[in-house]
């Protein structure tokens, strides 16, 4: 099992980014799937979530909003797509999978199958 987190950069505040997680090896459409970020020093934190068929996601508060999540099943990929962003959204972005196919869950355990993470850098 591997899942692939890509898109992240640098950009400036008020800018855009859209994250990708493509998974390998399962078939992600069947479980809930999750983004997580890690800034330097902190707790990895719930970001956002999406359940099996994408009718039913779930916001960190400090990102409602401003993301979107959304998946593609066919593509067995799914996506972050964030706009007006902070200094704060910098961070290490990570794409996980559920234990679950619609337990929207903020909660670390969770998940398994984590991507190896994707930088983003906000800059002022």
């Amino acid at each position: 099992v591997q899942l692939q987190a890509s898109g992240g950069g640098l950009v400036q505040v008020g800018g855009s980014l859209r994250l990708s997680c493509a998974a390998s090896g399962i078939t992600f459409s069947s479980y809930v799937a999750g983004w997580f970020r890690q800034a330097p020093g902190k707790e990895r934190e719930f970001v956002s979530a999406i359940n099996r068929v994408g009718g039913g996601t779930r916001y960190a508060d400090s990102v409602k909003g401003r993301f979107t999540i959304s998946r593609d099943n066919a593509k067995n990929t799914v996506y972050l797509q964030m706009n007006s962003l902070k200094p704060e959204d910098t961070a290490v972005y990570y794409c996980a999978r559920s234990r679950t196919a619609w337990s929207l869950s903020g909660g670390r355990d969770a998940y398994f199958d984590w991507g190896q993470g994707t930088q983003v850098t906000v800059s002022s």
